[in-house]
C-alpha cells in the first residue's frame, strides 16, 4: 500500500470515486455533509474506533475515550483516523488533545462521523480533519467505547481497517484495500484522459464530441 500512497495524492478524488464505481461496484463516496473542518487532502490507511449512545452513568470518561484515545494512541505514522458516533452528528468525537495525539503521530488525518471541537486548535496544528459539523459537546457522558479496529460505516460508507481513505473538498472516498493497486490504475487513466480532452474541448467549444472520442461522459 506504502508505494501507492503518493500516487493516490496526485489524482483526483472525483476519478478515484468513479474508480470504485466501476470496477467494485459499491458506494465510494460518504455522504457530501462530511466537510472539512480543516483543509488539505488525505490519504492513508483507515484506523477506526466505534462509539454509541449510553445512559450518562454508564459513558463514563474511560468508557467513551477509550477506543478513540487508544485508536490514536496505536497509530501508524500516515493512518488515517475514521472516527464514528452512532446517532452522534451533534456532539464531538475529536478534540484539541486527541487532535494533539494524532499529529504527533504522523496520522495523515481524521475522518470523524460526528462533530469535532477546539477548532481553533485543531486549525493551528494544520492535520486535516473531515467531519460533520463543529460542537462543544463532549461524548463523555453521552457515548461508550463500542469497537476498536473494526468495520464501521461511516458516512453511509463501510471502512475496514486498511482501507484506503483519500479525501478533500471535494469529499472522502473509501477504497478497499484489495482493490487499490486496480482502482488508482483506472483513476490515473481517467485522469490522463481528461486532461487531453481539456484543450479539445476549449477549441470545439463542445463537449459531446470530445467526450465520444474519448469515452468519458
Amino acid at each position: 500500500m506504502e508505494h501507492l500512497i503518493q500516487r493516490y495524492r496526485a489524482v483526483a478524488v472525483a476519478s478515484v470515486s468513479d474508480a470504485v464505481d466501476a470496477l467494485v461496484g459499491v458506494r465510494a463516496c460518504m455522504a457530501p455533509d462530511l466537510r472539512p473542518i480543516v483543509n488539505g487532502t488525505i490519504v492513508g490507511r483507515a484506523a477506526t474506533a466505534l462509539l454509541r449512545r449510553a445512559p450518562r452513568e454508564v459513558a463514563t470518561r474511560e468508557a467513551s475515550l477509550r477506543d478513540p484515545v487508544t485508536m490514536i494512541d496505536t497509530s501508524a505514522a500516515g493512518d488515517v483516523g475514521v472516527i464514528v458516533l452512532e446517532d452522534g452528528h451533534d456532539v464531538a468525537g475529536l478534540g484539541g488533545l486527541m487532535a494533539v495525539a494524532a499529529h504527533a503521530r504522523g496520522m495523515a488525518g481524521i475522518v470523524c462521523d460526528g462533530a469535532v471541537r477546539d477548532v481553533t486548535e485543531l486549525r493551528g496544528l494544520g492535520m486535516p480533519v473531515v467531519a460533520r459539523g463543529a460542537s462543544p459537546t463532549a461524548c463523555v457522558g453521552r457515548f461508550v467505547s463500542a469497537g476498536l479496529q473494526v468495520p464501521v460505516v461511516c458516512g453511509g460508507v463501510r471502512v475496514r481497517p486498511g482501507d484506503l481513505i483519500v479525501a478533500n473538498e471535494d469529499g472522502v472516498v473509501v477504497v478497499p484495500a484489495e482493490h487499490a493497486e486496480a482502482v488508482l490504475k483506472y483513476a490515473e487513466d481517467l485522469d490522463s484522459r481528461e486532461a487531453r480532452m481539456i484543450p479539445e474541448i476549449r477549441t470545439e467549444k463542445a463537449l459531446r464530441p470530445v467526450s465520444a472520442r474519448y469515452h468519458r461522459g
